[in-house]
């Protein structure tokens, strides 16, 4: 599977670059500098990792905490953030299992790293599947709220917010197994148009809320009285979410090329260039789960409050 596990310094491994039994290019040095994998440090990821899953566990906590952070548009967020942590744990386990291979501490068969990479990748795998879901989950809640702003209550339930959160759940974890059961180059291409399906949708539903924004300004400056207008709450979450979806595909973008390259040019020059990079993408995917909580603490007020009552109770 093609997502981030322990083979990922391996030159060998498509997590990197190409299989070692292709030959390399010569003309490769003219796009690139090197004809091996960038290696990132592994204290590094650790460092990130584990960064990573306490900022999103003081999200979690905070939101539990706040009977006034009890609402769906809260819980997708939650679950977002728990989303976040199974890239850090996963992250954390395998970077610690690597420093101790490393340093010559822990000896382990070929068998038992390929089922640790197994696990990883389909932590990764869920991780990346139920994260994309919320985002858009969130948007459709956004998007309700502010069209049917009336009704909201009535269409977003607990027990429909509920059954939503266990839905996505559900199918990111089955659906992360089976891709990492037949690891073929048809799971690569799903989860390229998965990703390429999710971002369609939120765009298509972003662009209607802030058309409708657009339209209601020009009606009140043209009018000079206060109108009936969605509320500036709901506006503002939905930039919340603008703000994370941004952040999302500047961080997973480049792994998204990194897949859709091994689909279409796994032996061009400019594409194995790409593939010695693979490293630093990774750095970007655990980047996106240290800024999200920082994100969610900046935009809301509650939350940033709740946050900082959770700290003072750990001190």
């Amino acid at each position: 599977m093609t997502v981030p596990s322990p083979l990922r310094t391996a030159p060998d491994s498509l997590n990197g670059t190409l299989p070692s039994d292709l030959p390399i290019n010569v003309t490769n040095k003219t796009f690139c500098s090197t004809d091996w994998p960038v290696v990132i440090p592994n204290e590094l990821f650790l460092i990130l990792g584990a960064l990573s899953f306490l900022e999103n566990l003081l999200v979690v906590a905070a939101i539990v905490k706040n009977r006034n952070l009890h609402s769906p548009m809260y819980y997708f967020i939650c679950c977002l953030a728990v989303s976040d942590m199974l890239v850090s744990i996963s992250n954390v386990v395998e970077t610690f299992f690597m420093l101790l291979i490393d340093h010559g501490v822990l000896v382990v068969r070929s068998s038992t790293m390929q089922q640790m990479d197994n696990v990883m990748d389909m932590l990764i795998c869920s991780s990346l599947m139920s994260s994309l879901s919320f985002l858009s989950v969130i948007a459709i809640d956004r998007y309700i709220t502010i069209f049917y702003a009336l009704r909201y209550h009535n269409i977003m339930t607990f027990r429909r917010a509920m059954g939503i959160i266990v839905a996505v759940w559900l199918v990111s974890s089955v659906s992360s197994a089976i891709f990492i059961a037949y690891d073929s180059t048809a799971v690569i291409l799903c989860l390229v148009v998965f990703f390429l399906s999710m971002v369609i949708l939120i765009m298509a539903l972003y662009i209607h809320m802030f058309a409708l924004a657009r339209r209601h300004a020009r009606r009140i400056s043209s009018m000079q009285r206060k109108q009936s207008s969605p509320p500036f709450a709901s506006m503002k979450g939905a930039i919340t979410l603008t703000i994370l979806l941004g952040v999302f595909f500047v961080c997973w973008g480049p792994f998204f090329l990194h897949l859709i390259l091994i689909l279409t040019c796994p032996t061009h020059p400019t594409c194995t260039c790409y593939f010695s990079y693979f490293s630093l993408y990774l750095i970007l995917v655990i980047c996106n789960s240290v800024v999200d909580p920082v994100i969610y603490a900046f935009r809301s007020q509650e939350l940033r409050r709740t946050l900082k009552e959770v700290v003072f109770c750990f001190c």
